[in-house]
């Protein structure tokens, strides 16, 4: 993540917070509700922000890694969902890097609102990156923003680009739903994905995957 992106974070974090936690959290939207595991499975929240989704997933019963670079927004987040379910990790895309070095293995991973922040030439090692910490029949749920960035260092991101990537990594697409923006700006869209990495149930699929990575 750009230096200049996690630098806007941290100046607007209290004025975000109130705007994020209005939202209706991951774990009740009707588009991935249905598919989750049941607690207390694993969840990987990348961008965490305020909180938000990492509260709300904590407060129903899962193990939660909280995954965020801004320290703005890591004080808004821990003041508002204090939860021993919850570890907090300072980290960002495309890297992962402590992430990675922990060995954290994930059965659901979380990008909410992110991936435009990811520059497109850094997408392909950050979904990398995002693939290694599933668990073998683990879901990636991610929302991809349209529109005009706002200030705050931001791409174009195409539902297509994902498709691709989630073909070259072996994962399915389980779903997609487009919807508008939630705080109601009429310039901004949304497109939901839930990505399925596949298990064959012989083990042979991790060490596949790990060839490839």
């Amino acid at each position: 993540m750009q230096p200049t992106v996690i630098s806007w974070y941290d100046a607007n974090a209290s004025r975000l917070a109130s705007a994020y936690e209005a939202i209706a959290p991951m774990v009740t939207r009707d588009w991935l509700a249905d598919l989750l595991p049941s607690p207390p499975a694993v969840v990987i929240d990348i961008g965490a922000g305020t909180g938000r989704d990492a509260g709300a997933f904590a407060a129903a019963g899962y193990e939660v890694i909280a995954i965020e670079p801004s320290s703005g927004m890591r004080v808004e987040a821990e003041r508002r969902h204090p939860s021993p379910r919850i570890r907090w990790l300072t980290d960002s895309l495309p890297g992962l890097t402590t992430a990675s070095r922990a060995g954290l293995a994930a059965d659901v991973v979380l990008l909410s609102a992110v991936w435009q922040h990811v520059a497109p030439t850094d997408r392909p090692r950050a979904f990398r990156k995002m693939v290694s910490l599933l668990r073998s029949g683990g879901l990636l749920a991610m929302t991809l923003r349209h529109g005009p960035d706002d200030g705050r260092g931001g791409y174009p991101v195409t539902l297509a680009e994902v498709e691709t990537l989630a073909r070259d990594h072996g994962m399915q697409v389980v779903r997609t739903v487009a919807s508008p923006d939630l705080q109601g700006r009429s310039d901004v869209s949304w497109t939901a994905m839930v990505l399925r990495l596949p298990d064959d149930g012989t083990g042979a699929l991790p060490l596949l995957r790990h060839l490839i990575l």
